[in-house]
């Protein structure tokens, strides 16, 4: 029976606590509404101590600043007949003048022990209480520092040898007319008589009062001075008297009790070293606050309970069991109906907010996992573009491979004749510009798209933007039988852009126009100038566009149906780049095709540079010719490629030059120092030191200062060419190489050179 009953307790009291229930919460509520008023409580308790602590601080530094002045004037005035006694000339007149001097004195001022002369060797010549035997006092600190410092100083405790008392001496220096020290004059002041400067103090019980010299020796006590003179304060105290004697602090005493300690310095610098400090019990302080606090909190935990009980017993009663019916809806929505509805009214009142609230959750789902399904469809169709895309870029890149890998294998049969090797050489010189346009293609695409590419702008002819595009596009429309029929305006019209980017648009117009066109078809390209704006469009008779493929075709990897052998080529990024480039330059461009097999159509729009009535043609320059005569160079060439390397090696022999190879660039900076070459063509990525690196370290050899530097490497961006300028290349070659602008800058270098 007690098992059970224990049982029934536990159970009882784990239903209590369980915060899974709603009685639970609402007792929680409850408890979290009576919060604040703890919280209100714990703050007004914190409050009140911290208040009777500030004004016992307060009170604890004007008695503890009460006691500094009081013993200050006492040291003061010891002082002031230490000045007076100085300029007495009896007091250096020999030591039966002297005593008898000292003793009036002695006689005048009773609370001293004692006064006396000290010579500069430390002997004490005369005094008020004559010694049985010679004192000397030169080991003493206070009759060094009056010495030293030609000042009135107070020196630390010290129990006298003479008079057999508890003192602190304090001493003057004595001057001759040439204001030079003969002699010091002292004061022995009695501590109990200091103590008495002190007594007028009304202390708190328990309190006590404690006057420290530098050292920490105790020189004055309240109560029992007679027992702590010479006794050193505890370390905490003598660290706070050295640290902020000015704060007040919580130190515990020798007797166990803590005490609220305030310190006060005992007149000026110049007049001592001592401090008076003053501690209060912490229980006198914070007692009666503590007090006040205990009973506030005893009188809020009842009502807390109270409050937690009724909470109880009326939440089973009104709220629990209304809420059990709408758990079987909740489990519906839960195993995955959801279309399940709570059908309870949606009264103003609680439990009706929770059936709106379940069937707002229902409907929130279905809505989520609709948006999901059509999220998950479109993901799917971007992955498969994607697929497709890496697909034709593999298919793309192969096919300039067999060619290359097909005339490489002929190259190696025996008896090949001469026009055989030019027209092998032909096809691969070809399918390496082809591959060499695809890769700058998609690195092309990449930058622009990524923000990376900064415009040239400046006004311009569209016009003359039109007829280099179409002078690009002329060579693949003949070869496609196509006819291309221009509507230009008469007049001129300016854009404000990039010559090279705005004819990069247009020439994808229309080579993506002549791709997607059979054979002997049509292309229009139409000029029309409005007020504010250029409109260009390229319209073709060509396969056209579904629907769907006309909202996506300037996505990167969105491209029409195409054949397996892929005739079009191209990697599809054209319209892409298109329309970055003409979102960098402030316009718009649209597409629109009837369907399949009813053609395409491209319209650009862009802004039109008001108030130029001629705009500007930029002119290109004529492409180098070769100079007549050329010299043969020296030239070294540092690739770690040894295939690169060797057939750049048996090209520059070809054209006649002395070639040297290097793969890394320790050997080529010791060959250079030998063979010293008048050209050098180095890679970048080189493996034991870069080719910047390498170029710096060539550039910093004084026979090399004539050298012509040229990078050839596959980092062709703006900031590559930037590192190797500066880095002290001349030229900058992107692989694979173009072997004829090649041939010109070395014939043009030997040209240029002396021999």
């Amino acid at each position: 029976m007690p098992g059970t009953r224990r049982t029934r307790m536990e159970n009882m009291a784990l239903r209590l606590f369980n915060l899974n229930s709603l009685r639970s919460r609402l007792m929680l509520l409850v408890a979290l509404a009576i919060a604040p008023s703890v919280a209100m409580t714990l703050y007004t308790g914190w409050k009140e101590r911290q208040q009777a602590i500030q004004m016992a601080r307060e009170h604890l530094q004007r008695l503890t600043s009460l006691a500094a002045t009081n013993e200050a004037k006492s040291i003061e005035s010891a002082r002031q007949i230490l000045t007076d006694l100085s300029g007495v000339p009896d007091l250096l007149a020999g030591p039966e003048k002297c005593t008898a001097l000292l003793k009036t004195i002695l006689q005048k001022n009773p609370g001293y022990a004692n006064f006396g002369l000290i010579e500069l060797n430390g002997d004490v010549t005369c005094s008020a209480i004559p010694s049985l035997k010679p004192v000397n006092l030169a080991d003493r600190a206070h009759f060094k520092r009056a010495v030293a410092e030609r000042r009135f100083i107070a020196g630390n405790y010290v129990f006298g040898r003479v008079i057999q008392k508890h003192t602190i001496n304090l001493t003057y220096p004595v001057t001759n007319a040439d204001n030079e020290v003969v002699a010091v004059v002292f004061a022995a002041l009695d501590l109990l008589d200091l103590d008495q400067f002190i007594g007028g103090i009304n202390l708190p019980p328990g309190s006590i009062l404690i006057t420290a010299d530098a050292q920490g020796n105790i020189i004055s006590r309240r109560p029992n001075p007679e027992r702590w003179f010479g006794v050193k304060v505890s370390p905490q105290m003598m660290e706070a008297m050295m640290r902020d004697p000015k704060r007040p602090q919580l130190l515990a005493g020798p007797d166990g009790v803590e005490r609220l300690h305030a310190f006060a310095r005992i007149g000026t610098r110049d007049l001592t070293d001592y401090t008076v400090s003053i501690g209060i019990p912490s229980e006198q302080i914070v007692g009666p606050a503590w007090h006040d606090q205990i009973m506030a909190m005893i009188t809020l935990a009842l009502t807390t309970l109270l409050a937690l009980l009724a909470t109880w017993l009326v939440g089973d009663v009104m709220i629990v069991r209304r809420v059990r019916s709408l758990v079987g809806t909740a489990e519906q929505i839960a195993s995955g109906r959801l279309d399940a509805r709570t059908g309870i009214p949606y009264d103003r009142e609680e439990i009706g907010y929770l059936a709106s609230a379940l069937d707002k959750m229902a409907e929130a789902l279905q809505r989520k996992e609709a948006e999901h399904h059509r999220a998950e469809q479109e993901l799917r169709a971007a992955d498969q573009r994607k697929d497709e895309f890496l697909a034709m870029l593999a298919h793309e890149l192969r096919n300039p491979l067999a060619p290359i890998s097909a005339a490489a294998q002929l190259l190696k049969l025996v008896h090949f004749d001469e026009a055989r090797v030019k027209q092998t050489s032909d096809i691969i010189a070809r399918q390496v510009d082809h591959m060499t346009s695809l890769v700058d293609d998609l690195l092309d695409v990449s930058r622009v798209t990524r923000g990376l590419v900064a415009l040239d702008k400046e006004p311009l002819d569209i016009k003359r933007i039109v007829a280099d595009a179409v002078e690009q596009v002329t060579p693949l429309i003949d070869s496609r039988a196509h006819e291309l029929e221009l509507q230009l305006p008469a007049e001129s019209a300016g854009v404000l852009g990039d010559q090279k980017r705005l004819v990069q648009v247009v020439a994808n117009l229309l080579n993506n126009a002549a791709k997607y066109t059979p054979d002997g078809g049509h292309i229009r390209l139409r000029l029309e100038l409005r007020d504010h704006e250029v409109v260009l469009a390229v319209a073709d008779n060509g396969i056209g566009m579904e629907p769907d493929l006309v909202l996506r075709v300037f996505d990167l990897f969105a491209q029409a149906e195409r054949t397996s052998d892929r005739s079009q080529g191209g990697l599809g990024l054209g319209l892409a780049l298109v329309k970055s480039l003409v979102g960098l330059h402030g316009g718009t461009v649209h597409a629109a095709s009837r369907g399949l097999g009813m053609g395409s159509e491209f319209t650009v729009r862009l802004p039109r540079l008001s108030g130029m009535s001629t705009p500007v043609v930029r002119r290109t320059e004529a492409p180098p010719t070769r100079p007549a005569y050329a010299r043969a160079l020296r030239v070294m060439v540092v690739d770690d490629n040894a295939d690169a390397a060797h057939t750049l090696e048996m090209f520059l022999h070809a054209a006649g030059h002395e070639v040297f190879v290097a793969s890394r660039a320790e050997d080529a900076l010791e060959r250079a120092r030998v063979e010293q070459p008048s050209v050098y063509l180095l890679d970048i990525g080189l493996p034991d030191m870069d080719g910047n690196e390498l170029a710096r370290r060539l550039r910093a050899m004084p026979e090399m200062g004539s050298a012509v530097l040229i990078a050839v490497t596959g980092y062709g961006q703006a900031q590559d060419r930037e590192k190797s300028f500066a880095a002290g290349f001349d030229y900058h070659f992107v692989k694979p190489v173009d072997t004829h602008k090649l041939a010109a800058l070395l014939a043009e270098i030997g040209v240029r050179q002396p021999a």
